[in-house]
């Protein structure tokens, strides 16, 4: 089960691996590389899910 807060999927792939790689070629890699860590550490800071999802295997 992923656990992931509106607009979270951005930076998750379907099995719920977060997205090093910036969405689009364009995109600066050094500011999608802060967001992402930006992202993680609201995973370590527990924060309150307002979104759960489940996976169906």
């Amino acid at each position: 089960m992923s656990i992931l807060r509106a607009g979270d999927e951005k930076f998750h792939y379907s099995d719920g691996s977060h997205r090093w790689i910036a969405p689009d070629p364009d995109y600066d890699q050094a500011v999608w590389d802060e967001q992402v860590r930006q992202h993680k550490l609201g995973h370590l800071r527990d924060e309150r899910p307002k979104v759960r999802l489940r996976r169906l295997v």
